[in-house]
């Protein structure tokens, strides 16, 4: 149902696409010239004088016109309207907001449907804030949102609300025409997309007010609530003792320093010519994949109302699908993290809130063409570590898989063994529709088929939106199985150094996707006087800068990287590894720049007491030359470009690897919607840093600290990989060049 929807939906967007093209043509051909002012239909008002024509937007305009922009500005948001900018405005009518009032008075918050029923000034604060910051976005430098620049079905806009809420968009079934923000605000089919000077409008015929409820507040309401279709799921969740845990919104202490100057941007990044902006809030978020009720009395064979928390237990118990992990208790001390309720549940939640359409993060990736792509192109994953005993979760979307997946391992075409080239098959690292065998004890017989991440229309689940999470409705069983883990170490993992942070995704640093339009890039900083990023110790004298390409064509992985510039010092507290064994730690290195700097590296399981690993990691050095400020010289690393001889490249790989080098992957292009990928190019490498036996369930950490004295080098940091020997040292199949 879901790819039937994402197919309606782009049909409905060409459809309105194709129809002004015709009516560009037709005008056209009426003169011998083409008049490009009629191309589109324009008015010359700002959205304040378009609002202020309408009698039947008074009321908004009156609320528009009483509130400032913030505690800190006499500016009104009227004011804000008719100044220059990009607003996307979804504008309630007069009607709308009455009949919004009305439904204050139904649940007695106010004492008569007006704005004479609010006893408490407060109250009446708030309930203006909630119709006016809610409807307007902002997009700064970037274009407003027009009709078909809207999100897919249940996906948000990619951009916060004044409100700092991000939106969600659904479309009719039947009727694609039919749109609404967030299942309540129906867009008028006859008064959208008016184009003005400085942005959209876009009247709605009801009030755009989320709830502030936070994922705590609604695990509380659904447990004993089966109308939700994830009652089971929450009483899960209390009583592991995650309630309080999954409330948390806002880092205040940090608030606090932002709006007093006690966090302060860093110095322009000496490359890029942009001083690093920091955050100015620090919001902590969750991401839940929830088995609906439905499963679980498919499952059960009762009522979600009568499913009891120990009779989940039991059943888990039985399955025998925890005994795998050395310690596991099966006792009712649920909040221990070695209970097996307690390694289920916290398995469901990640601790950031990830939005549907950052669940994989598409971008350069080869074949793809960020902005005007209609599907993936070649199989795409990440890897996040869940809460709770520390594992990783893998999100997977190809053009195959009609949608996204957890933990899905089919076999891809990679040129490599059964799919080897001389076979004379495909190496486009897509699906095969093959799936490996199971190894070990797993949930179903199909269970490398991975889980759908269904939407809330299709399994009928609470939709709303929830001020710091995003719930994901499953219809099967997601457990840590001994296969999952064992399918994960029989593939390369390889993990965007930002999909370890999870501050970056819950306060839109990562991926700060806006409309398609080429601009600047994005520098952000993060301070070294408070722990911003909670898994990452930055010490004094660092600057530590993230780049967003976005969207430009970025050479790195998912088009952003860190660099870290001056006497720098960090430690990362890396992911798990997913079983026992011995493992190369990698790390993807971009020599392109001539200001590139030298560290060494330390790695180890205690944070303040880690040996050095090898010799000093230099960034300078790439796979033709050694780029120095003084100019470039011949570098021994063994580099040599592709052949069409897969036995000469691949003794190049191992004359590379007796040198700790290896070519870039050939999953990813600098050149945007192109099959030409960055592993052609010399400059770009991965490093093979450590060669351990790791354990699963252990904390790793990672030190880089400069071992040069020049305060302006930077340190580059795009991507990890964890690869098993059995994948890097495979006698009977090598490792894929993608």
């Amino acid at each position: 149902m879901q790819g039937k929807m994402h197919s309606a939906i782009r049909l409905f967007r060409m459809k309105r696409f194709f129809v002004a093209a015709v009516v560009a043509i037709i005008l056209a051909g009426c003169s011998d010239e083409i008049d490009m002012s009629s191309r589109y239909v324009f008015t010359d008002k700002t959205i304040t004088q378009y609002l202020q024509e309408k009698e039947y937007y008074s009321e908004y305009v009156r609320l528009l016109g009483k509130r400032p922009v913030s505690a800190y500005s006499q500016t009104t948001l009227l004011q804000l309207l008719s100044a220059r900018g990009h607003y996307t405005v979804f504008a309630p009518t007069n009607d709308a907001i009455h009949d919004y009032l009305d439904s204050l008075y139904h649940k007695g918050i106010i004492t008569e449907p007006s704005w004479n029923g609010f006893e408490k000034q407060e109250t009446l604060d708030s309930i203006e804030k909630v119709i006016i910051f809610n409807s307007i976005l902002d997009s700064g430098d970037q274009d407003a949102y027009n009709v078909l620049d809207f999100p897919d079905h249940e996906h948000e806009f990619q951009l916060a609300n004044m409100n700092n809420r991000k939106l969600r968009v659904y479309y009719g079934s039947n009727n694609t025409d039919s749109i609404s923000i967030e299942g309540v605000a129906l867009v008028s089919e006859k008064n959208r997309g008016i184009v003005l000077t400085n942005g959209y409008i876009h009247q709605v015929e009801g009030v755009i007010a989320p709830s502030d409820g936070r994922l705590g507040d609604f695990i509380r309401l659904w447990s004993n609530m089966p109308k939700s279709g994830y009652s089971v799921m929450s009483r899960l969740i209390t009583a592991c003792g995650l309630i309080d845990t999954l409330s948390a919104y806002r880092d205040e202490v940090w608030e606090h320093l932002y709006l007093t100057g006690g966090v302060k941007d860093l110095r322009v990044h000496s490359s890029v010519g942009q001083v690093g902006t920091i955050p100015e809030h620090r919001f902590y978020g969750f991401t839940l994949f929830a088995e609906t009720d439905q499963f679980w009395e498919r499952t059960l064979g009762h009522k979600a109302s009568d499913i009891t928390v120990g009779e989940v237990c039991e059943y888990l118990q039985n399955t025998g699908l925890f005994d795998y992990v050395e310690g596991t208790l099966y006792d009712d001390d649920y909040t221990n993290e070695m209970n097996v309720l307690n390694q289920f549940v916290t398995y469901h939640l990640l601790p950031q809130r990830i939005g549907r359409d950052k669940l994989v993060i598409h971008y350069n990736e080869v074949g793809y063409n960020y902005g005007t792509a209609k599907a993936p192109s070649i199989a795409i994953m990440d890897y996040y570590q869940t809460m709770g005993l520390p594992r990783l979760l893998k999100t997977f979307e190809s053009r195959e898989s009609d949608g996204i997946y957890l933990n899905r391992f089919p076999k891809l075409q990679n040129g490599r063994g059964q799919f080897g080239t001389y076979r004379e098959n495909k190496n486009d690292y897509h699906e095969s529709g093959l799936f490996p065998q199971l190894k070990g004890a797993s949930t179903t017989s199909d269970e490398n088929h991975g889980i759908r991440v269904l939407t809330n229309t299709e399994t009928g689940t609470d939709a709303s939106n929830i001020v710091n999470a995003v719930v994901y409705p499953i219809d099967r069983l997601l457990v840590c199985t001994e296969n999952v883990c064992n399918q994960m170490a029989g593939q390369r993992i390889r993990i965007d150094a930002g999909c370890m942070m999870p501050e970056l995704m819950n306060n839109d640093i990562r991926a700060p996707r806006t409309n398609y339009t080429y601009g600047a890039t994005s520098v952000r900083a993060i301070p070294t006087n408070y722990p911003y990023i909670s898994n990452v110790e930055i010490r004094e004298g660092t600057d530590f800068y993230f780049l967003s390409g976005y969207p430009s064509p970025y050479h790195n992985l998912q088009g952003d990287e860190f660099n870290i510039i001056g006497q720098y010092d960090i430690t990362m507290q890396l992911p798990p590894v997913p079983r026992a064994g011995q493992y190369e730690i990698r790390f993807g290195v971009a020599t392109g720049s001539y200001v590139r700097s030298m560290a060494q590296v330390y790695f180890g399981t205690e944070r303040d007491k880690m040996p050095a690993a090898g010799i000093p990691l230099d960034l300078r050095l790439g796979g033709l030359e050694m780029r120095l400020p003084s100019g470039a010289s011949p570098s021994n690393v063994g580099w040599e470009a592709d052949t069409d001889d897969e036995e000469y490249n691949d003794q190049v790989t191992k004359v590379m690897r007796t040198r700790g080098f290896m070519k870039a992957p050939n999953s990813w292009t600098n050149k945007m919607g192109t099959y030409e990928s960055v592993r052609k190019d010399h400059f770009m490498s991965r490093r093979i840093l450590v060669n351990a036996y790791l354990k699963p369930y252990q904390n790793y950490y990672i030190r880089f600290k400069s071992v040069l004295e020049d305060k302006n080098k930077e340190f580059y940091m795009d991507y990890f990989e964890y690869v098993a020997k059995e994948v890097y040292d495979n006698p009977e199949e090598s490792e894929d060049i993608w």
